[in-house]
């Protein structure tokens, strides 16, 4: 059974290479590995990378950061495991796929960026490209370790490359600070390594992202502690030390570079022509010119329903232009509820979220109710799809996102005001109440975040850090211990024993 675990560590990671980028896997076997050129090191570099954009786990970023929540639900065909993720069916979650398979990927992208740190420590490369390729290396592996603990809370620490049968048997870490030293420590390495590139490279990280995931991990630990959050609760760190450190890490993506900011205008950011927009800090790298699933995107089909199978025109804000689509499979479907909690005048409603459809001359040809079956996100869409290959994204970090973790940290000062009413205001609404005080705007800012934020995999993760998973109609009856954090998978339980209870 270790031989088996082993293999999905170490053997898995070289060969589901569904989305490998044309990589070449190196740092698994020997010392004699280690990389004697730049391409050596940049190959395994985007070996590491291709793990985010494996099928299993990229639309993770839907099943886990939107389905269980109030704002997103499946449509009544889809799989058991899928409708188990939106109606908190927590009895299944051991055995559902979903789970293991991001618990697994995760780990996979783990031990590559671990394969490159070694490998690169051991190499003669030195200067600029060094130290952009173990920035990343050190981004990737915070990135997959913010994201394990986010959902399980405590998981086994690999700080070094899985290479013996022995390390496959890792026990779960002590508690959420040793984790948490790990993923900071890592953010602070790759902010001292990385540049900011002039031109944002799609799929890839820079000093800006390793910022950003900075202030989002501290913001994490300091919200989840406030509000009482099991593990969080018992950690060893000072909660305004925490809010700090996450304000002064946005801080420097705001104030101290010229790459990144806002757009103006909302339909500009998902704009699938400009992946280089100003707002995209860090995103998955997707292009329909991929041979398969993985290198190219099929996340539109996602959010779109099916209507006839034919060509779908969406009118492009309030322009007379409309663009086209292919219509969908309705697999991640707003619910009524979350639609009609946006403000009537909410640009992120009435741009952002599609409730008629149109012909190509702009002649209306349905619409919510009828016969669009519900009100479907547009952030995912490509009108230069080809069949079903389309070059759309997850957006994993947005300047926005950082701007509202900013204001959330520093509390209602002059500059996390004037950060969330640009924000508003580009969604044609007022500035928030001047007076709130501390408290107040927090919870301001949580609800402009749901609202701007809305079908990118962050909004299970802000109910987790406020302790507010219960508020979730179908966690009714549920405890806070069924519902804080996912169970290790069963399947990873039978492979490594030291995981059992």
């Amino acid at each position: 059974m270790k031989k088996h675990f082993f293999k999905t560590l170490i053997l898995g990671s070289l060969v589901l290479a569904s989305c490998d980028l044309n990589e070449t896997p190196y740092g698994f076997y020997s010392e004699s590995n280690f990389f004697k050129t730049s391409a050596d090191a940049e190959a395994a570099v985007m070996y590491a990378y291709g793990t985010l954009n494996y099928i299993e786990y990229s639309r993770t970023v839907f099943f886990l950061g939107d389905m269980p929540t109030e704002s997103i639900t499946t449509k009544s065909d889809a799989s058991a495991d899928n409708q188990d993720l939106d109606m908190w069916r927590v009895d299944n979650f051991a055995r559902n796929s979903s789970l293991e398979n991001f618990f697994k990927y995760a780990f996979i992208g783990v031990n590559r960026a671990n394969a490159v740190i070694k490998n690169l420590t051991h190499s003669d490369i030195e200067g600029a490209d060094r130290n952009q390729f173990l920035g990343e290396a050190y981004f990737l592996r915070a990135w997959n370790y913010f994201n394990l603990v986010r959902n399980f809370g405590l998981v086994p620490l690999h700080s070094t490359v899985v290479e013996t049968l022995d390390q496959t048997s890792t026990p779960l870490a002590s508690n959420l600070d040793v984790l948490y030293d790990l993923i900071l420590s890592d953010c602070r390495m790759a902010v001292d390594l990385l540049p900011v590139y002039d031109t944002p490279r799609t799929g890839r990280a820079d000093k800006v992202a390793a910022q950003s995931l900075a202030a989002k991990a501290y913001l994490y630990v300091a919200s989840a502690k406030e509000h009482g959050v099991p593990l969080y609760e018992d950690m060893e760190r000072d909660i305004t030390e925490m809010y700090d450190s996450a304000a002064y890490y946005a801080n420097e993506v705001i104030t101290k570079q010229q790459v990144y900011g806002f757009e103006d205008n909302l339909l500009t950011i998902y704009d699938v022509d400009q992946p280089h927009g100003k707002e995209h800090i860090f995103m998955m790298g997707m292009d329909r010119s991929g041979s398969t699933e993985g290198q190219y995107s099929k996340i539109s089909k996602m959010f779109i329903p099916y209507i006839d199978g034919a060509t779908l025109y969406l009118k492009q804000g309030d322009t007379d232009e409309y663009i086209p689509t292919h219509d969908g499979w309705g697999e991640y479907r707003t619910t009524i509820p979350f639609y009609d909690s946006f403000d009537g005048n909410d640009k992120r409603k009435t741009q952002l979220i599609v409730d008629k459809i149109y012909d190509e001359n702009g002649v209306l040809k349905g619409e919510y109710p009828g016969t669009v079956p519900y009100p479907f996100c547009r952030k995912y869409i490509d009108p230069h799809f080809e069949g079903d290959k389309t070059s759309t994204r997850p957006f994993l970090i947005r300047f926005s996102d950082v701007a509202l973790i900013y204001a959330e940290a520093a509390g209602p000062t002059a500059e996390s005001y004037a950060l969330v009413n640009y924000i508003r205001e580009r969604a044609g609404l007022g500035d928030l109440d001047p007076n709130l005080d501390e408290a107040g705007f927090r919870e301001a800012v949580l609800q402009e975040r749901t609202f701007e934020l809305a079908f990118e995999g962050d909004h299970m993760y802000d109910l987790r850090r406020w302790n507010r998973i219960l508020t979730i109609p179908e966690t009714a009856g549920l405890s806070e211990e069924q519902v804080t954090f996912y169970p290790i998978p069963q399947s990873e339980i039978n492979l490594n024993g030291s995981l059992r209870p």
